[in-house]
């Protein structure tokens, strides 16, 4: 596997967040009866002309913004020719030689936790263009049937240059652009329903070689799915060139039941369309002003975020990263640290990363489904820091909250009488109690047997029904034995 260099580059089709499609009024919402969202102008009767959806304009300027790209002053719809069923016209409307967003790059990581080194995944452009309909085949016997809700959807193709070395790479950057569009509020990033679909160029070469012949995995909408379909993929290329064979260029569907790619067609080349502009729309043009008025709406991006909060909170990196992977977390997260106060930032970021993220993900939800709010969170953690509760304790105040046993982590403790013993004398007492009852454990620790202090440590901890401070106890059963 040294001896070859892998070599891949993802075009992925993102669906604007649009309530109309791009070319004409009819709606883009999601689930509805077949051809029931299709319009003249989708279907492609004699006399239509398309008119540009600005919102779907807006999209791509944020996002050219989103990634440091250049915007275009002027851009040029195509129309990109060939027949489909699902494709009334005979031509889907793109961009070809002037696209409205070019360059620009995203941040990826590589490696895990304090060791993870950041790669910038320079893109070639990214264009607007109308997706096609959708042909449906397992519901007629023997034919297929046609749904044309889906033609003419809002969609930016946003293609990098082929700088990723490894499927991890090719994951992390879909994971990385997935999390930006959804960020940046231009695309709900629901892979099942179609909104992210990513294509993945893959191919092989000698170190140091040109680049070899290409294939593109079409229509990858997991990233499971991205990464078992570019290893099968590296590694089917590799052994067909070492078997004597010929990459030829195709395009190849990923099977997930067998794990392999299979060729749907030759890959046909940008002359195969035929591409010219298109007569009935006027070039794009997007003057400084607009991108001003655009940039001002703009939410704080990603890494910004993350720097801020490894200045302002004195968070690790790996800590910044992980709260930094959706808007929403990042907001939950901030929101809570409000309540709780800023020196308590770090154990606010561990509750939300570990504590919440495991019980969001047992019981299937998204942070925005979260049955204990932001606030609730912080007034657990402020708790935590003033010694009224123990993390043990916290524990048990979360899982109330989490089924609705109180609207706060005071009415709770206050409740449920949880309230942390931090009374010395009290303490005392009760560790007293704990060695006279326990005199055989006393004599093995003094024998030298440091597990017996663990169980006294335990002993004293239940005599106080876990209220006491763990610390506390550990210090003060020590002072007694000596």
């Amino acid at each position: 596997m040294n001896q070859w260099e892998v070599v891949i580059g993802i075009e992925t089709h993102v669906q604007l967040s649009t309530q109309s499609k791009i070319f004409s009024g009819a709606s883009t919402a999601f689930g509805a009866a077949p051809n029931v969202q299709a319009c003249a102008v989708d279907l492609a009767l004699p006399g239509v002309l398309p008119v540009l959806n600005k919102g779907a304009v807006e999209c791509a300027i944020r996002f050219g913004l989103a990634v440091g790209a250049q915007i275009a002053p002027k851009s040029v719809f195509a129309r990109k020719n060939y027949f489909y069923p699902d494709l009334p016209k005979g031509y889907q409307i793109s961009q070809f030689e002037l696209p409205v967003v070019v360059g620009g790059g995203v941040a990826i990581q590589l490696g895990q936790g304090e060791n993870a080194v950041e790669k910038i995944v320079e893109l070639t452009r990214a264009h607007l263009e109308e997706d096609a309909g959708k042909s449906l085949h397992e519901d007629f016997h023997g034919k297929s049937g046609i749904d044309l809700n889906r033609a003419g959807t809002p969609l930016l193709e946003i293609v990098t240059e082929p700088v990723m070395r490894s499927s991890a790479e090719a994951v992390a950057y879909a994971r990385a652009l997935h999390a930006l569009v959804r960020w940046i509020g231009i695309c709900d990033g629901n892979m099942q329903e179609g909104s992210f679909r990513c294509d993945a160029n893959v191919s092989v070469r000698r170190p140091g070689q040109p680049f070899g012949t290409r294939r593109e995995i079409k229509n990858l909408n997991s990233f499971r799915f991205m990464q078992q379909a570019i290893d099968y993929e590296v590694q089917w290329q590799i052994a067909t060139i070492e078997d004597g064979g010929k990459i030829q260029q195709a395009t190849v569907l990923f099977d997930p039941d067998s794990g392999e790619t299979r060729a749907m067609r030759s890959k046909e080349d940008a002359h195969d369309y035929r591409y010219f502009p298109d007569p009935d729309l006027l070039p794009l043009v997007i003057d400084r002003d607009w991108v001003e008025r655009t940039r001002a709406t703009m939410p704080e991006l990603p890494t910004a975020k993350r720097d801020r909060f490894v200045a302002d909170y004195g968070l690790s990196a790996y800590d910044a990263t992980a709260l930094t992977a959706a808007l929403e977390v990042a907001d939950f997260y901030e929101a809570a640290v409000a309540v709780a106060g800023k020196a308590s930032a770090k154990p606010c970021a561990n509750w939300v990363t570990v504590d919440l993220a495991a019980r969001l993900n047992k019981d299937g939800k998204d942070i925005g489904e979260s049955p204990v709010s932001a606030a609730q969170l912080g007034g657990l953690v402020a708790r935590i820091a003033d010694n009224t509760i123990s993390n043990n304790i916290a524990k048990k105040v979360f899982e109330a909250l989490w089924n609705g046993e109180g609207s706060t982590a005071d009415e709770i403790i206050e409740k449920q009488g949880l309230k942390q013993i931090t009374d010395t004398g009290a303490i005392e007492t009760l560790i007293d109690e704990v060695l006279a009852a326990n005199a055989a454990m006393v004599a093995e620790f003094r024998a030298g047997k440091e597990k017996a202090f663990n169980a006294l440590v335990g002993q004293a901890m239940k005599a106080t029904k876990g209220k006491a401070n763990p610390q506390q106890v550990n210090e003060l059963l020590r002072k007694k034995l000596g």
